[in-house]
């Protein structure tokens, strides 16, 4: 076994063992959770590992080569350690996990057996069950340009470059009035034209709901009213008195980029490629062909 520490190889190879296994999963908002299957709390590398989670995992499948190591996580669902309403709203998504095979008499005599992340979990019965995929994971992922027409980058990502703080591009507010955690609704948005947040964010900024987001479906005047609708709804509390923030929508289109956020120079879309009508163009002397013979 790889970077088995020799203190914890000589343990097991000597018949009479006293081991266990410790899990840290780390979110990415930087919250973690630490767990152990023995029955007292253990402590090592600065991290508490609770006993009374509730916790256990299958056997780790771990092949050489590029193939993926996997496993799962089986627990209950409590309000003292992984939450229902937390998974429900995708706090856990792509969260790191460590798995190590622990010396309970001496935490000094430890392996990392596993890192990896949180993939597809599900909840049944109070319980989760979640699958835990291993580093070689992301080598399955495609990856590559794409060559079309709309633009391919995110708006204020590393590829547009575009400085969404700037003044006129994003609004925060409090909530006033909501449906079912999908539909916001103000007096007014003066300054922003309507439909300007058409595919932009809403961001939760505070409360229980804090750091949830969702994609802005329509952005309309209905009465005296500006309403706000989400294309899902925010899986937490935004109840009157939220605060949020309303970032601009982008259409992907080059004129959008050129006009609203005069961010042309970074534009990643090829506006200019051809269709697919092209690619069955046969040559004509008449009419509008690109194909044609010139006469």
């Amino acid at each position: 076994m790889a970077g088995l520490d020799p203190a914890l190889q000589a343990h097991l190879e000597g018949g009479l063992t006293s081991v266990c296994h410790a899990w840290k999963i780390t979110r990415k908002d930087g919250v973690y959770f630490a767990f152990t299957d023995h029955d007292l709390p253990l402590s090592f590398e600065g991290v508490e590992f609770r006993a009374d989670a509730g916790l256990s995992a299958r056997a780790i499948a771990q092949t050489t080569g590029l193939s993926v190591d996997n496993t799962e996580a089986v627990g209950a669902l409590s309000d003292a350690s992984i939450r229902e309403d937390e998974i429900e709203q995708g706090r856990f998504d792509g969260a790191e996990v460590q798995a190590w095979l622990v010396n309970w008499a001496d935490v000094s005599q430890r392996w990392l057996q596993f890192r990896g992340t949180i993939g597809e979990i599900k909840r049944a019965g109070g319980a989760f069950r979640a699958e835990l995929r291993g580093l070689t994971e992301a080598l399955n992922r495609t990856l590559g340009r794409v060559y079309q027409k709309p633009c391919t980058a995110v708006l204020g990502d590393a590829q547009c470059r575009f400085d969404t703080s700037l003044p006129g591009y994003s609004v925060t507010l409090e909530v006033v009035e909501q449906e079912r955690g999908r539909s916001f609704s103000w007096d007014a948005l003066p300054g922003f034209d309507p439909e300007f947040f058409i595919r932009g964010r809403l961001d939760v900024l505070d409360g229980t709901g804090a750091g949830l987001f969702g994609l802005i479906k329509h952005d309309r005047v209905i009465g005296k009213r500006r309403v706000i609708e989400l294309w899902e709804p925010i899986k937490g509390d935004v109840g009157p008195g939220t605060q949020v923030k309303l970032l601009a929508g982008c259409n992907k289109q080059m004129e959008t980029c050129r006009l609203k956020f005069n961010n042309l120079l970074n534009f990643q879309g090829f506006p200019d490629i051809p269709g697919e009508d092209w690619m069955i163009a046969v040559p004509k002397t008449t009419g509008t062909n690109s194909g044609g013979s010139i006469r």
